[in-house]
């Protein structure tokens, strides 16, 4: 920080008068130089330790305060405890003297010359701080010391509590869905901010979980992006050929670095503007650095309520609550000032305990609905984690089953890296959960396989080893059938148009408004329409002068 010379040539020349008023001493035609060189000449040489006694006890605990944060504090913090001081030019200064009735203590000991404000780095930047200078603190840090009276009481700790009567035991499902998502990757390609409709392919296809996910999967090289599409890396087979237990070791410690930003996905909150306001770094250090490394049952309301009278400006290093652009999602309101703290970083460390660290499989939860008894307890991954305990890496893997109807059954215990193969060359069916992955060999799925550079040959080698078993002998003549001849059949659902005479069939195919609803020809009276477009088809024929009923649609 500043030299005492350096804060005082921040002041106007009217605050220096009225310190050195204070002080006795007569500025009034001095220069801003020779009032600074004898302000600060004169506050080394007064007795502070003394003049602490007659301050009002508001400014002395302000003072201390201080002092015992090593002289400065974030402007927003120190205004929170000890007020904020009223910023006027010369002008104003003079016309209302606040001097003579400061509005808090730290409007005092701005005008006695115990305090300044200047920016200063930290650990998080650049901040603006309330300080003290230097040449002051070094006789002002004793009596923090040693001071008589008692220490402040010691914060309680974290208390466990009673299990819940039902619990969310820790999942483990992140690592079959994120190899859902490597597999269609692997298929299609995908497209972060255009993703399909995944419903009934995953375990749990909530957005904010799948974000994470592919954030995830993405800063870990599991996934490259080319043009907007994501594609597996080479890094993704390795991992889906680990154990579970040490792919969520992976997913966690990628986690915990990582830029995927929970306050924005935070429930109930609506984030305002693009740039990004806050490090989610400092949310999941907070919460990690108070949440006791046992496997005790422990109340999310007590956690949230030891960070806010321990580091409650955790994320918000410069203690002000007044410049991001947050919303709630119910009221609209505005969340703005310390007294939404709540509302805000409350939620957030909500959120982390029962948003990443649920799906990732560190915390088991309760059921329970109501925040103030919501509960959770570590995992045993979650202390080996944090114990620096190697993942497990042992496991025993199920074969998949291949059925003689083309269907592959991949159990959830199977090894995703069979999985991943098995998406290559099959497409896949609705999950039903508590149920294997099933997969189904249909001519494009083959077809897709070979333009990958999979030969039908690997296709049964890989079906057989996977499988632990011979190929069912259909399916192997189905794949070869298929190598020779290629899509020899195929089952559409269609919209079929039947019709009284040719003639019709000749108007609606002579006609710019229906003929290219018609595709394929079924005999001399009934022709194609497709299946979306059954529906603007009868209104154009409509248009015609030909009303048609509608069966079975």
């Amino acid at each position: 920080m500043r030299t005492l010379e350096q804060a005082l040539l921040d002041h106007e020349l009217i605050v220096l008068r009225v310190i050195g008023e204070w002080l006795g001493l007569d500025l009034t035609g001095t220069d801003k130089g020779t009032a600074v060189a004898q302000l600060a000449q004169a506050l080394t040489q007064i007795d502070l330790l003394n003049e602490m006694e007659y301050l009002e006890p508001e400014e002395a605990a302000a003072l201390t305060d201080l002092v015992r944060q090593g002289g400065r504090a974030p402007v927003g913090v120190f205004a929170r405890e000890h007020g904020e001081v009223r910023l006027m030019g010369p002008g104003k200064m003079e016309r209302e003297e606040p001097w003579l009735d400061p509005a808090n203590a730290a409007e005092s000991l701005w005008y006695r010359g115990f305090l300044f404000r200047g920016f200063d780095q930290s650990d998080e930047g650049t901040l603006e701080f309330y300080f003290i200078p230097q040449e002051l603190l070094n006789r002002l840090a004793p009596p923090a010391a040693r001071r008589d009276d008692p220490d402040p009481p010691v914060e309680p700790a974290l208390h466990p509590v009673l299990p819940p009567d039902r619990t969310r035991p820790p999942p483990t499902d992140a690592v079959d869905d994120l190899t859902t998502l490597l597999a269609l990757a692997q298929r299609t390609g995908l497209r972060p901010n255009r993703l399909p409709n995944l419903d009934g392919l995953l375990v749990d296809a909530r957005r904010d979980r799948r974000s994470l996910l592919l954030t995830l999967a993405t800063e870990m090289s599991l996934l490259r992006q080319t043009d907007d599409i994501l594609r597996p890396a080479r890094a993704a087979i390795d991992w889906l050929q680990q154990s579970r237990e040490a792919q969520l070791r992976a997913l966690v410690d990628a986690w915990s670095r990582s830029v995927w930003n929970e306050l924005r996905h935070t429930p109930g909150l609506v984030t305002e503007g693009e740039s990004r306001q806050n490090d989610p770094l400092l949310a999941r250090t907070a919460l990690m650095d108070v949440l006791p490394v046992d496997d005790q049952w422990y109340r999310l309301a007590d956690v949230v309520d030891v960070i806010r009278r321990q580091d409650p400006d955790f994320q918000r290093p410069d203690g002000n609550y007044e410049t991001w652009y947050i919303r709630d999602a119910e009221t609209d309101d505005y969340l703005n000032g310390f007294d939404n703290w709540e509302r805000v970083e409350g939620r957030l460390l909500r959120y982390l305990v029962q948003g990443p660290l649920y799906w990732l499989g560190m915390v088991e939860l309760s059921t329970t609905a109501a925040d103030a008894d919501a509960a959770y307890r570590l995992a045993p991954r979650a202390l080996a984690w944090l114990g620096d305990e190697p993942a497990a890496v042992d496991e025993v893997r199920v074969p998949l089953v291949v059925q003689p109807d083309g269907i592959l059954l991949v159990p959830y215990n199977a090894s995703r890296y069979e999985r991943f193969q098995a998406a290559r060359i099959a497409d896949p069916e609705p999950l039903v959960v508590g149920k294997p992955y099933r997969y189904r060999i249909v001519p494009s799925s083959l077809a897709e396989a070979q333009s990958q550079g999979i030969s039908p040959e690997r296709m049964m080698q890989f079906l057989e080893s996977a499988g632990g078993r011979p190929v069912p002998a259909g399916i192997r003549r189905g794949i070869t059938r298929w190598a020779e001849k290629g899509i020899e059949g195929r089952l559409q659902a269609v919209v079929v148009l039947r019709v009284g005479n040719e003639d019709i069939l000749e108007t609606l195919r002579g006609n710019p408004k229906t003929r290219d609803y018609i595709t394929e020809a079924l005999g001399d009276l009934a022709v194609v329409i497709r299946q979306e477009e059954w529906e603007p088809f009868r209104q154009a024929v409509a248009q015609l002068g030909l009303l048609l009923d509608v069966e079975g649609l």
